[in-house]
């Protein structure tokens, strides 16, 4: 019994819209897709799922961990509903186009995870992104990071600021200090925990070297404002040419997007590996205060294309769309709406068609309707004055 009497119940990590938060999330989707077609980012639209090896590929153990599988029953095969949309879109680039130049492309869509990314979100986000294929320079990051900050502002969100790493930093020197992926596996957990003395611990018991050991030690400590790039490099100084090349490459994004958005705060974490798994080189996240979690993600991903048959230099970023609404101040222009009476009329019809081609919502009474245009939500009236149909406030 009391089963049934929960019919209405969703499962945990899964919401559902009511009208008014459904037409501000509407209205950004809308906003967002004409400000990327602006920038030249042409939209694409994924199918919701495809085979599990191809939705997968190259991303790592985290994003199979958070997709649901299930079987085709037309092939047999294991196939996957998306949990993200980014190697789709590579997919995308790489198998169909098969483009020479630089190719920019955005979508949104719903992605489905099998537990929340992270404390009160949601199962079922709505992905938004762009992403930028085809050149390997510090241009096209800029620009994706510009895109991006655009993105936010266009949803009406203050004071944000971005957070910068590099994951080509840490893999430079876990492979220097030559450690095996289970003890990589164990670095990453702490480093991201940020736990000194465990960390300490563990290098001492894998007997790795001083000079290594100096500089995973360091990335913990290696945050801040812009000078602690200079500090990086000062104890990065014994590293080899992998890490400094990241290092380099880091301080020359901080400074192109310091100089194209000066008013944003920019902040750096050489410890913070955001899709370690498939990222290779820079990774953003964007934070605004007094919300906890960040708003939007990216970063590099070359070749994540090769597997589809082309390797192409490839970045973007991504956000769900509906933690952007819900943490946007900006309230959407609902608009009123005219009443209509449902008088059989054939000039009413044509005023009604008009006025619905300008743009105006128009709701037409139904027979036996007892109440008033005012409680269906109408500011105004369509009402018969002098044999014309003219619109007037409601009352």
């Amino acid at each position: 019994m009391s089963f049934k009497k929960d019919r209405w119940l969703l499962p945990e990590g899964v919401g559902e819209l009511l009208p008014q938060q459904t037409e501000q999330l509407e209205q950004q989707r809308r906003d967002l897709v004409d400000l990327f077609r602006s920038w030249g980012y042409e939209l694409v639209m994924p199918p919701l799922m495809e085979y599990l090896d191809s939705l997968l590929v190259g991303t790592g153990k985290d994003l199979d961990l958070q997709t649901f599988k299930l079987i085709d029953q037309l092939t047999g095969r294991l196939m996957g509903v998306r949990a993200d949309m980014t190697p789709q879109v590579a997919r995308i680039d790489a198998h169909l186009l098969k483009r020479d130049v630089p190719t920019r492309l955005c979508y949104v869509g719903p992605v489905l995870h099998t537990r929340p990314g992270g404390y009160g979100r949601s199962r079922v986000p709505l992905q938004v992104g762009a992403e930028l294929y085809g050149h390997a320079g510090i241009e096209s990051d800029v620009e994706i990071l510009r895109l991006m900050m655009e993105m936010l502002n266009r949803c009406g969100l203050d004071g944000v600021h971005i957070d910068l790493g590099h994951v080509g930093i840490y893999r430079g020197l876990v492979k220097e200090a030559g450690l095996s992926a289970e003890q990589e596996e164990i670095l990453f957990d702490v480093l991201q925990r940020k736990a000194k003395p465990e960390l300490e611990g563990h290098l001492c018991q894998w007997q790795v070297c001083e000079r290594h050991q100096r500089h995973l030690l360091a990335l913990i400590e290696l945050n801040g404002g812009i000078e602690i790039l200079a500090s990086a490099k000062d104890k990065l100084n014994r590293a080899g040419a992998e890490v400094k090349a990241a290092l380099n490459n880091l301080c020359e994004i901080a400074h192109s997007v310091s100089e194209k958005m000066a008013d944003i705060p920019l902040y750096f974490d050489l410890a913070e590996l955001r899709g370690y798994r498939y990222q290779t080189g820079v990774v953003f996240a964007a934070f605004v205060p007094g919300y906890g979690q960040e708003l939007a993600r990216g970063g590099r991903y070359d070749n994540i294309g090769k597997a589809f048959g082309r390797a192409r230099p490839a970045t973007g970023f991504s956000a769900d769309l509906k933690i952007l609404a819900q943490a946007s101040r900006a309230q959407p222009d609902v608009g009123g709406m005219i009443y209509a009476p449902a008088d059989d009329d054939a000039l009413l019809e044509s005023v009604i068609t008009d006025l619905r081609a300008q743009g105006e919502r128009v709701v037409r009474a139904l027979p036996g309707q007892a109440c008033t245009g005012k409680a269906m939500g109408c500011d105004r009236t369509l009402r018969q004055v002098d044999g014309c149909w003219e619109v007037t406030t409601s009352k």
